[in-house]
């Protein structure tokens, strides 16, 4: 017999039930299960800079969601063939790009308010 189980949903504003994307609250353990790597492997690719995580007061790195975001697009491209050499340059690359396109999009939203007086 199938036992039928019910799901909650959390409502949309419920505060404070998720970390914001930012918020470094991931232990190494945690982060690596989330990530489907080993904890050597989250040392291994802060050691080629592939990720940073924020350190705390005592010294233990915590990850946020944006990291974990990143390790998701670094097991994308390893998945490809991509070493970590290539890895890191096609990050710096896409990062480069995301700070010019905000960049282009401010200057673009200054110029359709129109001009200053001066």
């Amino acid at each position: 017999m199938s036992e039928k189980r019910e799901t909650r949903q959390m409502p949309a504003d419920a505060p404070g039930h998720l970390p914001a994307a930012g918020q470094a609250v991931y232990a190494i353990s945690v982060a690596a299960e989330l990530a489907g790597v080993g904890v050597q492997t989250l040392r291994l690719y802060e050691q080629h800079g592939l990720i940073h995580p924020v350190r705390s007061g005592g010294g233990t790195r915590r990850y946020s969601s944006d990291d974990l975001a990143r390790l998701a697009r670094i097991a994308a491209l390893a998945g490809q063939g991509v070493n970590l050499a290539g890895i890191a340059r096609i990050l710096d690359l896409e990062d480069a790009n995301a700070a010019l396109r905000e960049s282009n999009n401010a200057l673009a939203a200054e110029r359709s308010r129109g001009p200053h007086p001066a």
